[in-house]
C-alpha cells in the first residue's frame, strides 16, 4: 500500500479534498495511506511561526528550514523509514503521466508544500529528492500541486479504481489522448452516437477507438505523436488526415 505524507500549513484544506470521492473511498478501504502533517506543530517558536524575512533585498516571507526539517523528521519517525521527498515548486520538472506511474510504484512519498516566497534553500538541499511542478505558473502555495500529485499517483495504485482499464485507456497512458466517449441517449440535440460503437463488433470498435485517439491527438496535441509508439496502421491512418512523419529532426 502506498503511503503519502503531505507537509502543509493547511491540513484541513488537504483533508477536505483527499477525504472525498475516489481517493477518499480508497483511504477508507485501506488501499491508500495518506497523512497530513501540520508544519506549525513542529516549530520551536512559542507563537508557532514558521516563516521569517529573507536575507537580502526583496519583499515577502520565507519558510524557515527548521520547522520544515522537523516535520520531515516526524514523518520519518512515524513511518519508520526515509520517504522519497518531493518539493512542489514552479522550478520543478513538469509532472507527467509517466512520472506518476513511476511514483505509484514507490512505498512512501513525502510531499513538501512551500508558501509565501518559498522555502529556505538549505532544507531543500538536505532532504529533497525531487522537485515537481504542475505547470509553468505560480500559485499561492504548494497545496494545490500536492493534491494534484496525490490524486494523480494514488489513482494508479491497486484497488483504488475498479480495473486497470480505468486508467490504461485514458489520455497520456500510451502517449496519446483518449478517444471520444458517449452515453445514453443515442441521439441528443440531433447528434447521434457513432453507429460503429453500437453494433457489438469489438474488433471494429477497438480500431475505431484507436483511430479516434490518433485523430484527437493530431488535432489537439500533435507534438505528442513525435514520441508515441505508432505502428504502420497508425501511421497510414494519420497520413489520411494530414499528418506528415518527420524522419529527421531540425538541427
Amino acid at each position: 500500500m502506498l503511503k503519502i505524507d503531505i507537509a502543509t500549513l493547511f491540513p484541513e484544506m488537504c483533508e477536505a479534498v483527499l477525504s472525498a470521492s475516489i481517493i477518499g473511498r480508497a483511504r477508507k478501504a485501506g488501499y491508500l495511506d495518506i497523512a497530513c502533517f501540520h508544519i506549525r506543530d513542529y516549530t520551536a517558536d512559542k507563537h508557532r511561526n514558521v516563516d521569517d524575512t529573507p536575507y537580502g533585498p526583496g519583499k515577502g516571507m520565507l519558510m524557515q528550514a527548521d520547522p520544515m526539517y522537523r516535520t520531515w523528521e516526524a514523518a520519518c519517525a512515524r513511518r519508520g523509514g526515509r520517504p522519497h521527498v518531493i518539493y512542489m515548486t514552479p522550478q520543478g520538472k513538469t509532472l507527467t503521466q509517466e512520472r506518476a506511474k513511476e511514483l505509484s510504484q514507490m512505498e512512501h512519498l513525502y510531499i513538501m508544500c512551500g508558501h509565501y516566497e518559498g522555502v529556505d534553500q538549505r532544507v531543500i538541499d538536505e532532504i529533497v529528492d525531487e522537485e515537481l511542478s504542475i505547470g509553468d505558473y505560480v500559485l499561492t502555495g504548494g497545496e494545490l500541486g500536492a493534491l494534484v500529485l496525490a490524486d494523480c499517483v494514488g489513482r494508479l495504485c491497486p484497488g483504488v479504481l475498479a480495473d486497470e482499464s480505468c486508467f490504461t485507456e485514458e489520455s497520456h497512458w500510451d502517449g496519446l489522448l483518449e478517444y471520444p466517449q458517449y452515453t445514453k441517449p443515442a441521439v441528443w440535440h440531433g447528434a447521434a452516437v457513432p453507429e460503429i460503437i453500437t453494433n457489438g463488433n469489438h474488433a471494429a470498435i477497438a480500431r475505431w477507438r484507436r483511430e479516434m485517439s490518433l485523430k484527437t491527438t493530431f488535432e489537439k496535441r500533435p507534438e505528442l505523436l513525435e514520441k508515441a509508439a505508432l505502428n504502420e496502421k497508425d501511421k497510414w491512418y494519420l497520413r489520411t488526415i494530414g499528418w506528415t512523419e518527420q524522419t529527421e529532426k531540425e538541427p
